[in-house]
């Protein structure tokens, strides 16, 4: 009998990325941060991470991970469940005809 290797990690080609919800996320982290009257490159900074990696997040180009959902519901000053309402809510809105 033959051994079998197992590889770590996810099979090739497999992605969790979903651009629908990313897009979601980053138009309500959009909406609250000009709702508050924060500038995007200040947003990043209280968040603690780069202009562009935020702007990448607003535009639904990458999908944010846990920790910076966290670091940019703290630095927009409201609760996690606050954005991701918002999030949902943005979501909602583009599954409308």
């Amino acid at each position: 009998m033959q051994k079998r290797f197992v590889q770590p990690g996810r099979p090739a080609g497999a992605t969790t990325f979903d651009a629908e919800l990313a897009q979601a996320f980053g138009a309500a982290v959009r909406a609250l941060r000009t709702e508050r009257g924060i500038a995007q490159e200040t947003l990043a900074h209280l968040a603690g991470v780069e202009r562009s990696h935020l702007g990448k997040v607003e535009r639904g180009e990458h999908q944010p991970t846990l920790s910076l959902i966290f670091k940019i519901a703290g630095a927009l000053e409201c609760s996690t469940a606050m954005l991701m309402s918002e999030a949902e809510s943005q979501l909602a809105a583009a599954a409308q005809p």
